[in-house]
């Protein structure tokens, strides 16, 4: 039986997980699989976080916006890289596409309201934070002169240059990246101003084209940083990848301005953190170190 446990834990690793650190004991791993146990750990913990349910069926989800309004985010209650979430959603039919869509992905979905801020992703371990970053959307500036394809291009050759392959992604030019122009009133073929930041989708996710910087871990106020780490104590983790938005920014307090936290990755894809397309690339080998070391005697179980 934990032979095939094992097999069928490979085969989820290899096709949703590629890449993602393993560092967790199964306990751990059971205990924060779930968006809907992240929720439940920061309620009981006092962290901050949007208001929100679980809905199975989207009637719930309408019930929701009707008592809270939009804007609200529809996501998978399991799932990885942003697969199967909705957001902005801001209108009745977008509700209503996204409430049957995400079931394409989990029976149990998420409904939250949803708020605009930096979005950050802070890897923590026991007693220190080991790394921190700010994930954007595909995006291109404008320089008054090339348009909007151009700039693409450009992007995309410069990734390359930097030799950001395969970890990072090109952004792509396709009928997504049109039809979310479309939304804005713009084609591939729009020159924008210059210095006029031009989003290309809605998630930070590495596939779509997403963009990583670095951020100076000691910026984090110590308030901050002391939420992190307390997180990841009251689970008994060896690491969390922590994900969270600040309406202002991770350097002032959680409590001094609008803040969510978002989910825990008790797997996080480490490798994004040394492929910055902006800032530099922080110095990580001390703390794989420290990482490898860990023995576990369940790393193969689901």
């Amino acid at each position: 039986m934990q032979f095939l446990n094992r097999w069928i834990y490979s085969k989820i690793s290899k096709l949703f997980m590629n890449g993602c650190s393993d560092y967790n004991t199964l306990e751990v791993r059971k205990n924060s699989r779930t968006k809907l146990q992240a929720r439940q750990n920061f309620q009981e913990n006092s962290v901050p976080h949007a208001e929100g349910t679980l809905f199975y069926n989207p009637m719930q989800a309408y019930r929701f916006v009707k008592k809270h309004g939009f804007p609200v985010v529809i996501k998978p209650n399991v799932s990885g890289y942003s697969r199967g979430s909705h957001f902005p959603i801001r209108n009745y039919r977008e509700l209503w596409k996204a409430a049957l869509l995400v079931k394409i992905w989990w029976p149990g979905s998420i409904i939250e309201k949803y708020l605009e801020g930096k979005n950050y992703r802070v890897v923590v371990i026991k007693n220190e934070i080991m790394s921190v970053i700010l994930r954007y959307p595909p995006f291109v500036t404008g320089n008054g002169i090339s348009t909007i394809l151009e700039l693409i291009k450009d992007e995309n050759r410069s990734r390359n240059e930097m030799k950001l392959f395969p970890v990072m992604h090109p952004i792509a030019i396709n009928r997504r990246t049109r039809n979310f122009l479309k939304k804005s009133n713009l084609n591939l073929s729009s020159i924008p101003e210059t210095d006029e930041r031009i989003h290309l989708y809605n998630k930070v996710a590495l596939a779509p084209g997403g963009i990583v910087e670095t951020v100076d871990k000691n910026s984090i106020s110590p308030k901050n940083r002391e939420m992190f780490l307390n997180i990841l104590d009251s689970f008994k983790a060896g690491i969390f990848g922590i994900d969270v938005i600040f309406e202002k920014g991770i350097e002032i307090d959680y409590d001094q301005q609008k803040c969510i936290f978002l989910e825990l990755n008790s797997r996080p894809y480490l490798k994004m953190h040394d492929y910055p397309r902006y800032g530099s690339k922080p110095k990580l080998e001390k703390y794989y170190h420290h990482l490898n070391q860990i023995k576990l005697s369940d790393s193969g179980v689901f």
